[in-house]
């Protein structure tokens, strides 16, 4: 069906997506952004292009990704059984990951017995008061944020189905594009042959073409991301992050622990060597690295998933965009995260129905934050606080202050988690022979 094309060379997109070029570019922008932040501030734009370019071409990429997919699991009758997977897979991942970063939580206990010295920065991040006191007097008061993001969720649910296609792409709107893809792919599915087959002929040149674009914008990677690392640098600077460093090394090591975990189910789903499964993570790995956007990811998701480890494509087409969309892993873990860190910045031990009450408000903001990025992200911490009735708006610009770093994490967890949540969902493929190279 997919007829043979030519790509670029493999070893030259290896090379851009090379681990140790990546850390060399991330290495080098943090020193350019701590010794030139002047000249710094000026290469933010190169990433906002890049970032745009990545955008045009990823919704696209998306809706007839979706749309073939659909079309093709309902024309062989598969489509019910793949579902009840979903259902299962999407829960259990979602309150394992939750479970995992309550644990490092519990034992690094990163919010408790902070000294003065971390105290006062954190009143100036907040509102410039160097008094810890008054810090602690300012975080307990009354909390607007979470009503707004409780609000923000109810309204989530009743805007799924997008009364304008257009103005959804033009917005952004992943959600709204996913529902209306699922909906044309099942309507598709049920006309006749005749009729699908020469619209899936459109949708595949769409979809190829697509393709294309991304893996000729991977080599511009190193370079944006250098100019990205450094222009992020010289804007927030590194005093945030130094008095925010026992919660971020916190989320880190819960991020850490679920990374080793998805990269085992990959490895073990996949029926290959170690190496090869390596292999296969990099180029996702290093784009989530690199732009921070799980949507960009998906056309690299799905080339791994499909030329690197066998996964049937009519799957991995369609359950890729479903769960970067909506199994929000890295999010939920870091709302878990965020609510110990704040419960135990004021001192309260949570019982253990407290801490089920965390899993359960972590994992729907998680659900919640499908569509969003950025500050929206942040601010749903006041969903999982709301439940618990700690307060968060005074906080909110604690984590602010840290989140390029933690957006970095959540989107790595995300990306790699949602990869191992597909090959739970697809059928495992036949064992890789060692030698095999992968194309």
């Amino acid at each position: 069906m997919h007829a043979q094309k030519k790509q670029p060379p493999r070893r030259l997109i290896d090379l851009a997506l090379s681990p140790w070029l990546i850390l060399l570019s991330m290495g080098g922008g943090l020193a350019f952004g701590t010794y030139m932040p002047e000249m710094s501030l000026n290469l933010g734009f190169v990433g906002e292009v890049y970032l745009d370019l990545m955008k045009m071409v990823v919704l696209p990429f998306m809706l007839s990704a979706v749309i073939l997919s659909t079309q093709r699991l309902i024309q062989e009758g598969r489509s019910g059984r793949l579902f009840g997977r979903l259902v299962i897979v999407f829960a259990g991942f979602s309150v394992v990951s939750v479970l995992v970063a309550i644990g490092i939580m519990l034992v690094m206990q990163p919010g408790a017995d902070l000294t003065p010295q971390t105290m006062s920065s954190f009143g100036e991040i907040v509102g410039g008061d160097l008094d810890s006191n008054n810090l602690s007097m300012t975080l307990n008061g009354e909390d607007q944020q979470s009503e707004s993001s409780a609000m923000g969720f109810e309204q989530l649910l009743l805007s799924l189905v997008p009364s304008n296609i257009f103005s959804a792409l033009v917005n952004d709107d992943t959600l709204k594009i996913l529902v209306f893809s699922l909906l044309i792919g099942l309507a598709v599915g049920h006309v006749t042959k005749d009729a699908s087959d020469t619209f899936g002929k459109t949708l595949e040149a769409l979809y190829e073409g697509c393709q294309m674009l991304m893996r000729w914008m991977t080599y511009l990677l190193p370079l944006v991301l250098f100019c990205m690392t450094a222009g992020q640098l010289a804007e927030t600077g590194v005093g945030p992050l130094l008095a925010m460093m026992q919660f971020v090394a916190a989320f880190s090591a819960a991020s850490l622990i679920v990374l080793i975990l998805t990269f085992w189910i990959i490895w073990f789903r996949a029926n290959v060597t170690l190496g090869q499964a390596a292999m296969a993570m990099k180029g996702p790995f290093a784009l989530a690295v690199a732009t921070r956007n799980s949507v960009i990811c998906m056309p690299i998701m799905i080339e791994s998933l499909i030329e690197r480890l066998g996964f049937a494509r009519s799957q991995v087409e369609l359950l890729v965009p479903l769960s970067v969309s909506l199994l929000r892993i890295g999010p939920m873990v870091y709302y878990a995260c965020a609510t110990l860190f704040i419960a135990q910045l004021y001192g309260i031990q949570l019982s253990i129905t407290e801490l089920a009450l965390v899993v359960t408000a972590s994992v729907m903001a998680g659900f919640a934050s499908a569509g969003m990025t950025g500050l929206a992200v942040v601010s749903l911490i006041g969903v999982s606080c709301g439940y618990l009735g700690l307060p968060f708006e005074a906080a909110f610009m604690l984590f602010l202050a840290v989140d390029p770093i933690c957006d970095l994490l959540r989107t790595l967890v995300l990306v790699l988690a949602n990869m191992a949540s597909v090959t739970l969902m697809t059928t495992r493929p036949e064992p890789m022979p060692e030698d095999a190279c992968p194309v």
